[in-house]
Order: C-alpha cells, then structure tokens, then sequence
C-alpha cells in the first residue's frame, strides 16, 4: 500500500476536451502516487479512452494540465510522453512476429556500431536485462510468433521499460489471458510498484479491480465521480458511482414455456479439441456452456456454425440431421453465431452501422444491380428500437460506438436473419457492467420470445446468471449439465477442474 502523502508520479487537472457536438472530458482531474496500483474506470464511452490518449499525447487538451513528477509538461506526442516516462501496455498487441524479441523491444532504436551496422550482442544484452528484471521465461533470441499471448504481453512491457518508466498504464490487460498468465502479468505489476513505478489500470473486471488496485477513480459521462481506497468501498458502491443507479443482479426465473428441441448434438468429436460430446437446447431456453479456456466449448460452436469439420457424432435441427460444411449451410438452418471476437470476426469496423447489420442479406436485399437501400433502412430501424442501440444513426460507424453498441450490432445482424438458434460466444468480454446488464436481459429476453440461445462465458456469475442449464466442460468433455436450480458455484467449479461427475449431458 503506498503512502498518501506522497507526492503523485503523473496528475492531470481540470482536463477538458471535446469534439463536434460531444464534451467528451469535462474538467477531469487525476493522479497516480509512486508505487500505486490506481484503477480507471467507467461505463463504455465514459471518457476513459480520451483521458488516456490526452495524457499519451494524441489527443490536445481544451483546458486543463499535466504535471509529470511536480512538473507541468505539454504532451505533444506518443514520444513525448514516452520521453516523461509515460508508458502504454494497450489491449491490442502491436508486436512483429517474424522478428525475434530483441529486434522488438527496441525496433526503431537498435543499437548501432560504425557505419550503421546493427550491435546485435549489445542489443541482446540489453534485452535479456529487461527480460531478467520482468522474469520472462523467454531469451532475446526467441521470435516472437513462437510466444503464447500473455508473453507476447510481456514484450510489450519489456519493450515500454527501453525508457526509466514512472507511470505504465495498463488497458484491459487480461482480456486475452488464461488464469495461469493473469498471475504472471499480476505478479509483473506488483514487481514495477516495488521500484516506485505508478501503475493505471483500465479493466471492467471487477474481481481484478478488487485483487489488485490501491485506489479507484471512477469517470461517467467525461466527468469525475471521486475517487476511493479500494479496501472501503464494494462492488455494488463502484457499480452504483459508474452507471448513477443500483444494478439489479438478480436472475430473472422461468416464466414461459419451453418449447421443442431446437439443436440436438449427439456423440460429436472434433480430432483432440473435444470428444463425445452430447447436449440439446429447446425454444425458450438459454444453455451456459462453462468451462477453462481449451476446454472445447468454442470448437462446438464454431463446429456448429461449419467453420469447423466433425470427425464423429450428427447435428440435429428441428429434428432432422443435418450436415453443415459452411457458415452458409448454417445460416440455411437457422444456426446463428455471435463469435468472441466482435470486433476481430463480427463487424466491419469502418462500415456504418446499417451496412454491418444487413451484411448476410447483401444478395437478398438487391433491386438488380443495386442495393435497395430502403430495406436496409428498415431492418437497422427495427433492431436499433428493438435492442436498444444507442447511435445517432445509420450512418454512424461502427468502430465509433461502445462495446455494448457493438455487440448488439452484431446480435441484431444476426436476429434479422431470424435464426431458429443463436449461439454468443463471450457477450460481454470488454463490455462495462452498466452494458452487461442489458445484455443479459436481452438474451433472457430473446429465450422468452422462443428463440434457443446457447452462450459461452468464462465468467462464472454471467453464466450462473443468464442460463437455465448450464453444460460443464473439462478438456473436450462435457462432464455435467446443470439446472439452474441444482448448480452451485463448488460443483461447477469442481466439474470444470475434472472433479465433478462424469455424467453426460
């Protein structure tokens, strides 16, 4: 725990900034002390991202100041402040994976002799320095293709220590991490806070928060809210200064009727990804499948919507086996998928938000050679309303909407397609918690109105909270299913470590 009376590393007071018809930061002030883990945090489109690319140098301020040890610097660039020893860890890796680690950490600036030749055992040795400091379990040499994600994270970091950082600000650093890796990057963290090194930490995962952070300053609507010692204050107290009103938590009970069996797997296997696998899910009703990363959950869905090819076992839809060899021969049967990575697999990123939304019926909505625009008109108005989605219009590029926005973007592409099954993979992996409740409504929401929903989830309150059975997984296998009523956070927890039951689903 640092001490308060500490002079802060970095502080930023009365920042303003705004853009055509937005004030996206309204007199924002904030500081991170020496040796502090100081969490920033905020619903999608809070100002977060602003606050930080202000502070980076990318964004000018309106109004307000930056005071780097005591004094006041003008970011005029990613150099600048990289100079003051501002350092990014962002979520989005930015690394040369053909390049060995060395080449880097310090590309741009490798170390040169006479006539401009590369020092390639000064440039290794000051690497494998760095790397020594962070523990790495990888040498200079190691190309960096050949890293799992969370030490291809560890170059990022590696490459940002190049300079004598007092600040590191890390943006959803776990979004891609298994457990193991989160304590390795934990364990990195506590690490740069023992030599004196401020930390800012942007995450939505609430559980991390509480783990790691000293302090939390939380932004709504470009404007501060305070900021608090995390040891005083709980989950329901951030959420409430994040959203402005008490989230309700609560699972919403069964109050329709199931009907027929919409999907049935029997017995399928896909190589060593997953094996013997069995489960149906009926109109009506949402299925969690839970479990570790690897575990198989994934591979099912992507087998489901034929990105995938079985080696063993039959697909049933509506009864009828089915043979789907394509995402086309999917979207025939009313097999939907709503994949993990929205931004990377769901949306066009620089498309609008009508054009995203009607991309499966391009050949469909055509008047001869050219698109009926009209009808696309139609389809984005009529799930815009029925999602909810908060955009100025259709116009409005997708890339500039917030996470939630987005992924309701992608769940309404799908939805005008009336699919018969929806399968969401991850539905709220980046998404703030405000978000996250509506999320979940509207998948309780989609299961009332007689769709079958199956969702993925690695977190273990989502899928508790959503499903009315939830499919256990542990290394390829379904070990169990639970209903809603029967499952407990212990079974679940020992039927996706291999200890549960071995009963199929």
């Amino acid at each position: 725990m640092t001490d308060p009376v500490q002079s802060p590393v970095l502080r930023l007071e009365g920042i303003v900034k705004t853009f055509p018809g937005v004030r996206a930061l309204d007199g924002v002030s904030f500081s991170v002390l020496p040796g502090e883990v100081h969490a920033l945090m905020g619903e999608n489109g809070a100002g977060k991202s602003t606050l930080m690319k202000v502070l980076g140098g990318i964004h000018r301020p309106d109004d307000g100041a930056i005071y780097v040890g005591g004094e006041r610097v003008v970011m005029a660039g990613p150099l600048e402040a990289k100079a003051n020893g501002i350092v990014f860890i962002h979520q989005e890796l930015s690394l040369a994976t053909e390049l060995s680690v060395a080449e880097n950490v310090y590309l741009g600036e490798l170390p040169r002799k006479r006539f401009g030749r590369v020092d390639w055992k000064t440039l290794a040795a000051r690497t494998n320095a760095i790397l020594k400091k962070l523990k790495a379990p990888f040498d200079a040499r190691t190309r960096v293709g050949d890293l799992s994600i969370a030490n291809q994270q560890m170059v990022e970091i590696a490459r940002a220590l190049t300079v004598d950082a007092r600040a590191v600000i890390f943006d959803e650093p776990t979004a891609s991490l298994t457990d193991a890796e989160k304590v390795v990057l934990f364990d990195v963290i506590s690490d740069l806070t023992a030599d004196g090194v401020g930390i800012i930490y942007i995450s939505h995962r609430m559980e991390e928060i509480f783990k790691i952070t000293d302090r939390i300053t939380v932004l709504r609507d470009g404007q501060y809210q305070g900021t608090v010692a995390t040891r005083d204050v709980d989950e329901e107290a951030v959420t409430q200064m994040m959203i402005g009103r008490k989230l309700d938590l609560s699972r919403s009970a069964l109050d329709h009727e199931l009907g027929e069996v919409a999907l049935e797997v029997r017995g399928l296997s896909c190589g060593e990804l997953y094996r013997d696998v069995s489960f149906q899910v009926r109109r009506g009703e949402v299925l969690g499948f839970y479990g570790l990363v690897g575990a198989g959950r994934t591979e099912i869905a992507e087998t489901l919507f034929g990105l995938r090819d079985p080696s063993a076992g039959e697909i049933l839809i509506d009864g009828e086996a089915v043979r789907i060899r394509s995402p086309a021969d999917a979207i025939a049967r009313g097999v939907s998928l709503v994949p993990e990575d929205r931004k990377g697999q769901g949306l066009v990123l620089g498309m609008n938000c009508r054009d995203n939304m009607t991309l499966p019926q391009v050949d469909d909505l055509k008047a001869g050679p050219f698109m009926a625009e009209g009808a696309e008109i139609a389809i984005f108005d009529q799930y815009r309303d029925k999602l909810d989605i908060r955009t100025p219009g259709w116009r409005q590029k997708v890339g500039n909407l917030s996470g939630g926005n987005q992924q309701k973007i992608v769940i309404g592409k799908w939805l005008s397609m009336h699919p018969s099954v929806l399968i969401v993979d991850e539905p709220t992996r980046g998404i703030d918690v405000g978000s996250k409740s509506e999320i979940h409504k509207l998948l309780r929401a989609l299961a009332a109105q007689g769709y079958a929903v199956i969702v993925i989830s690695s977190e273990m309150p989502e899928v508790l909270h959503v499903s009315d059975r939830i499919a256990a997984m542990y290394s390829g296998r379904i070990m169990r299913t639970f209903t809603a009523d029967e499952v407990t956070e212990d079974s679940l927890i020992q039927a996706i470590s291999g200890l549960g039951d071995d009963r199929a689903a």
